[in-house]
């Protein structure tokens, strides 16, 4: 009887590219308590969240400038200086996907990601062009946790919910996979990821 490993389909930020902003913002507000209040009121998560639902970043950007010129540089710095946010790849995450791709297994992604960063990563991440299928948020406008992206997925490449193993950092986006009938490994580091996976049946 042959077994079938399970399809595993990976979520980006933080799980293959290491992206936090403050990685930025470290270098454009020294203080910490101000770049804690920058980003708690100006340049806010759920700001960002819009542009990976699809809000073009000129018109995200011209939107905070009118509320908060004092900031304008600080603004104009998520968009123009957007690859500093990213400190870099994952290189456990991005050996297990390129394990996976060697042997034949179909790989897939789930992303929240704005349509212009996305393109750009592409460029400067060409492993993110391996996947054999990927939805990304701000090219659908839903986001994770929606059930729908996840629906999404399943019927563009013919899968089932059963099947698959979704891998994120987010503990909401895994309750949201795991609502939809997925199997999910939180990804928090320090993490054993290929342990992780050969646990839910993942032959590595």
């Amino acid at each position: 009887m042959v077994t079938i490993s399970p399809i595993v389909v990976f979520d980006v930020g933080n799980v293959l590219l290491r992206w936090d902003p403050r990685h930025l913002y470290r270098q454009l507000i020294p203080d910490q308590e101000r770049m804690h209040w920058f980003m708690q009121n100006v340049c806010t998560s759920a700001w960002n969240l819009e542009q990976d639902r699809g809000r073009p970043w000129a018109d995200a950007v011209a939107l905070l400038v009118a509320q908060h010129p004092e900031w304008e540089r600080e603004i104009r710095a998520y968009d123009e200086r957007w690859h500093e946010t990213v400190a870099g790849v994952i290189e456990d995450s991005v050996a297990v996907l390129a394990e996976l791709k060697a042997r034949g297994d179909k790989v897939y992604g789930i992303t929240n990601f704005s349509r212009e960063k996305w393109a750009e990563s592409l460029i400067r991440y060409p492993f993110l062009g391996t996947f054999d299928g990927v939805i990304v948020s701000a090219h659908e406008q839903l986001v994770k946790p929606d059930p729908a992206i996840y629906q999404t997925l399943f019927e563009r490449y013919g899968l089932t919910a059963a099947e698959c193993i979704f891998v994120d950092d987010s503990e909401k986006n895994i309750r949201g996979a795991r609502a939809v009938g997925m199997q999910a490994v939180h990804f928090v580091e320090p993490i054993d990821l290929r342990a992780e996976l050969r646990g839910l049946g993942v032959a590595l």
